[in-house]
């Protein structure tokens, strides 16, 4: 691979990472169950490295940090109740599980031609990661809650996540 495709390579991942954590940002603001939406802010923060890794990349061919290169909907959610039923997202998990499985299938192949083994090995990474992330929508979308970890018995789930952070 030469030079100029190894940069137009990563200017395409790293537009279709950026989208994807975009995406993710959008679905957090709706999910609202404590642990889905932890496991969000997980799996975002994980996106976040994923990103400044390509961006690192792309900066040794003096190339900025391409824009996302799509906006992906966030399925409607049907306004919850009082109490916050957890199947209430599965459309919303479904579909991050299923856009994170394609953006894998679309790319692994891909990477078989790519001869930098640094950036293929980084590359390699955040997509044995993203599959990772499908996991966890994919046991979300199920009714799984315990995602990031066991709650302690007797503690009950209630409440919900705000869709903003209070802000001065």
């Amino acid at each position: 691979m030469k030079h100029d495709e190894l940069k137009q390579f990563l200017t395409e991942f790293a537009a279709e990472r950026l989208a994807l954590l975009q995406r993710h940002e959008h679905g957090a603001r709706v999910v609202s169950n404590y642990d889905y939406n932890n496991a969000y802010q997980y799996v975002i923060n994980r996106e976040e490295t994923h990103v400044s890794w390509v961006q690192a990349a792309l900066a040794e061919f003096g190339v900025p940090l391409p824009p996302a290169s799509s906006t992906i909907p966030v399925p409607e959610v049907i306004k919850p109740g009082k109490k916050i039923e957890a199947g209430a997202f599965r459309a919303i998990l479904q579909d991050d599980a299923a856009t994170l499985g394609a953006f894998v299938e679309r790319w692994r192949p891909r990477l078989v031609e790519m001869t930098h083994a640094r950036h293929r090995t980084m590359l390699d990474v955040v997509l044995g990661e993203s599959l990772e992330h499908r996991r966890f929508f994919e046991q979300a979308a199920s009714g799984f809650e315990d995602l990031l970890g066991k709650r302690m018995p007797g503690n009950e789930r209630q409440g919900a996540v705000l869709p903003s952070r209070w802000m001065e």
